[in-house]
């Protein structure tokens, strides 16, 4: 079954909170991509060098994930919607059946696809208001 991962979002200031938290817990970055890395004619040239997506191991287990949320990327970012609960899937069937279950009823944000990181992700805000993820890592499967 799917494991549950925290997935901060920042309005242009991830690279900071993300470099202050391995100060904090240390180890280095899994991955880092930024909005010129994503294939989108929709990112403004004043998110270029933001981050699209970022991943830090934590201990345990646990990887802290987080992006910057550029104006025109989905609702603004406030306090208290600025995290989604990052569904990690087993499968992609897995990763489909939770996306299409979690997601009816709610808003899709991100519609399930391969990701410029390489996994199987979709984005969607459920009917009661809560930011989801999904995420299938495909890379060596």
């Amino acid at each position: 079954m799917a494991s549950i991962t925290p997935y901060l979002t920042f309005t242009d200031t991830c690279e900071a909170a993300f470099n202050f938290y391995r100060s904090v817990f240390g180890g280095e970055f899994v991955q880092v991509v930024r909005f010129k890395d994503m294939p989108s004619e929709h990112t403004p040239a004043s998110a270029a060098n933001l981050i699209a997506h970022i991943s830090l191991p934590i201990g345990g287990g646990t990887l802290l994930l987080g992006s910057d949320a550029p104006e025109g990327f989905g609702p603004p970012i406030n306090a208290g919607n600025n995290f989604s609960l990052s569904l990690n899937a087993q499968s992609k069937e897995e990763a489909t059946m939770l996306f299409n279950g979690l997601s009816a009823g709610g808003n899709v944000i991100m519609p399930l696809d391969i990701s410029p990181w390489g996994s199987f992700f979709g984005m969607w805000q459920d009917q009661f208001g809560i930011n989801w993820m999904v995420s299938y890592e495909m890379e060596n499967k």
